[in-house]
């Protein structure tokens, strides 16, 4: 072979190692896959859904890979669950639901959510289910209102487990027995009721890479995992300060302090502060009313005892309106969450030192209005029953004399002889005549 040749082939293979190096830089190698993640640690209400919705629409708009949501609820308001599921079916981008992390659970709402999932997920020592509605108007449901409601939610939840292949049977039963499952019952049901059973959500990504997912149009999504770039989606502020007011002792607390204001600005008009104060809790314990199953008969009977306290100011009643006030706060605090959810019910440990500081608060202002009443006058015609004076002339039986009282020198008459110089104590006011006698 000449060497030429030989420098021919050489260089060949130059150029051909170059454009490799050139096809496989940096530059053109395809870019990591974006996940999603976000965590919701709520009641599901209108701001819980805005937040879950808002994350689909940025992941779609990124193009990214999988979304995933860390879910840890009691339950919630069954129109905000339909809205999330039905933007989380309608989404480009997979959405993955992790019940986690151990201990958590995806009660009623939450169910629904994750088996609507693309992909279903619990942590080790979680549970999911219980999802019978319950009432959320504050009415309760007759017998066929409540089979009705619960009916409509099965159907939906067979639907979705359908769709989804998972068990339609265990679904449906959650849904009309309140069954709930663990992590182990749910995998280990045919078919099952989740896919994955992970520790955390870095485990759930290596599980899930090279995993064929079928969204709910029936096309089939092959998920690439690794090497992922996690970006975690929080709250903004408007959220989470209206979430934290949508719970049930927070909302309660609201309306105790908005209340309150308002009728101590009763009882001293002109103060301001607690008018306004009072008037902007209360507008945000309505919002929060707004959101959670408010049973509406324990709300009058709060705001019925809160009146009652204004009154007993007002209207002398000793001590009678101050305590049935208590009871109908007591008994409407009682009954004002209309829901079977533990975490939707309000606490007794809350509810008792509300109720009795406000019975101290009350007692305390009623003593101060009473002594105040019982306080002779300083002013007025009434101020001068009572007084003290001296006799500056002699007052005959029916007659009228001059005497000295209340720094002034007034004509008196007496039904008693009365000498010069004799102390008087004043009976009656008639005009600028007084009636006194000796004392």
């Amino acid at each position: 072979m000449s060497a030429r040749l030989i420098r021919r082939l050489a260089g060949l293979a130059a150029v051909v190692a170059a454009s490799h190096a050139v096809a496989v830089s940096p530059r053109d190698a395809p870019p990591s896959p974006v996940i999603y993640a976000a965590n919701v640690d709520s009641i599901i209400h209108p701001v819980s859904a805005e937040y879950m919705i808002e994350t689909m629409d940025r992941a779609d708009r990124a193009g990214a890979t999988l979304v995933i949501f860390a879910l840890r609820t009691p339950g919630g308001l069954v129109d905000s669950t339909r809205n999330i599921i039905t933007h989380m079916l309608a989404a480009r981008t997979p959405v993955a639901i992790f019940v986690g992390p151990s201990g958590a659970r995806a009660a009623s709402a939450g169910f629904l959510l994750t088996i609507a999932a693309d992909v279903a997920a619990m942590a080790p020592g979680t549970h999911i289910g219980a999802a019978h509605p319950v009432a959320g108007s504050g009415e309760k449901m007759d017998e066929t209102m409540a089979k009705k409601a619960a009916e409509d939610v099965a159907a939906y939840a067979r639907t979705l487990a359908s769709r989804r292949h998972r068990n339609v049977k265990l679904a449906e039963q959650a849904v009309t027995e309140s069954r709930a499952f663990t992590e182990e019952e749910a995998l280990g049901a045919s078919p099952p009721l989740v896919d994955l059973v992970s520790a955390d959500v870095p485990e759930l990504l290596r599980k899930l890479d090279g995993r064929s997912v079928t969204r709910f149009d029936g096309t089939t999504v092959i998920l690439r995992t690794t090497g992922a770039r996690v970006v975690p989606i929080e709250m903004n502020w408007r959220q989470r300060l209206l979430s934290a007011i949508a719970h049930p002792n927070v909302a309660y607390i609201l309306l105790s302090l908005g209340t309150l204001g308002l009728t101590i600005e009763l009882w001293s008009p002109g103060a301001v502060l607690p008018g306004v104060a009072g008037g902007l809790c209360l507008l945000l314990a309505f919002f929060a009313f707004q959101i959670l199953p408010v049973n509406y008969a324990g709300l009058m009977l709060i705001l019925f005892g809160f009146s009652l306290l204004v009154l007993e100011v007002k209207v002398t009643s000793y001590g009678l309106l101050t305590a049935g006030g208590l009871a109908s706060l007591l008994f409407g605090s009682m009954i004002l969450m209309d829901s079977s959810v533990p975490d939707l019910q309000l606490s007794l440990r809350l509810v008792l030192p509300i109720v009795f500081g406000v019975a101290a608060i009350a007692v305390f202002l009623t003593r101060l209005a009473v002594t105040s009443q019982r306080q002779r006058p300083v002013t007025g015609v009434s101020a001068m029953i009572g007084e003290v004076g001296r006799a500056l002339t002699t007052i005959e039986p029916g007659g009228a004399g001059r005497v000295a009282t209340h720094g002034e020198i007034w004509t008196a008459i007496a039904q008693e002889p009365i000498a010069e110089g004799d102390s008087v104590s004043v009976t009656h006011v008639d005009g600028l005549t007084l009636t006194v006698r000796k004392g």
